[in-house]
């Protein structure tokens, strides 16, 4: 179980990193030459949220204080929380989480009607992923877009790692930082449902390690469950291609999430990959 310093430490950056990016002047607030740092200060953040000016302070410090759902509605109202931002709040704030539903090394079984899926998806790049966005599924299109992931072991399938490790997907996408930022996105939205699974907070520590700028795209990343991104790509056979990314959890059981990339409309990316995945077929 991850310990609790480690929650509240994450929950301190993490209030930090919004604060960070609220302009004072949009909330009423004079922007003045004294700020010595961007975004809202925290007296700013508590007089929004009606609460005390230390304690609220306390909070953003990561000290073991007693919280309450409705203070902590209030502050993520000041902050500008999404849905999904509120639900990251109360897992660190208030150790809400889920406990880890199944083992790192186990394996699934995709059911007929999600192979299915992917096969009928053939020119929409497709990839199904669980909670640790461990690659479990994809189709031809994914493996001709993307890379061969049929090529990998599977335990070696891990998309926040490949981003990082692997040169073809840093050079596949026009904004890097962009494509990374969206899985990151739903990387950080399962962190907070599963805060007391420990397996995260080693796996961004190893990443800290391995990937120098993982710690400033981990520590800037939004918190979405679904992102909605708009990505481009500069295939090495294929050329230049948008596509729509859309993220959905899987119907079961199992937590699953299937990411499907599907060309923009009112451009030639439908036609390329056809030519694509024609050609090696």
């Amino acid at each position: 179980m991850i310990n609790q310093e480690t929650r509240l430490q994450a929950l301190s950056a993490f209030l930090k990193s919004k604060r960070a990016k609220l302009s004072p002047e949009a909330l009423g607030f004079p922007s003045g030459s004294r700020r010595r740092t961007p975004g809202l200060r925290r007296e700013e953040v508590a007089q929004l949220a009606g609460v005390s000016s230390t304690w609220y302070t306390w909070l953003e410090q990561g000290r073991d204080i007693k919280v309450s759902s409705s203070v902590l509605e209030c502050v993520a109202g000041a902050l500008q929380m999404n849905e999904d931002e509120r639900k990251y709040l109360y897992a660190l704030a208030m150790e809400t989480s889920h406990m880890a539903s199944h083992a790192a090394e186990e394996q699934f079984e995709l059911s007929p009607s999600l192979k299915h899926i992917l096969q009928e998806l053939r020119f929409c790049p497709t990839i199904i992923s669980d909670r640790r966005c461990q690659i479990v599924g994809w189709n031809a299109a994914a493996s001709h877009v993307f890379m061969d992931f049929d090529s990998l072991p599977a335990e070696q399938r891990n998309m926040i790692k490949l981003l990082f490790a692997r040169k073809e997907l840093r050079r596949l996408a026009g904004n890097w930082e962009h494509f990374v930022g969206g899985f990151l996105a739903i990387f950080r939205a399962y962190y907070g449902q599963y805060v007391q699974d420990d397996w995260y907070e080693r796996f961004i520590e190893e990443m800290k390690d391995s990937h120098p700028e993982f710690q400033y795209l981990w520590e800037q990343s939004q918190v979405s469950s679904a992102p909605d991104v708009l990505l481009e790509f500069r295939h090495a056979k294929a050329g230049k291609m948008l596509f729509h990314l859309t993220s959905f959890q899987v119907q079961g059981n199992a937590d699953l999430r299937c990411s499907v990339y599907t060309p923009a409309p009112e451009t030639s990316t439908e036609a390329k990959l056809r030519r694509l995945v024609e050609k090696q077929d």
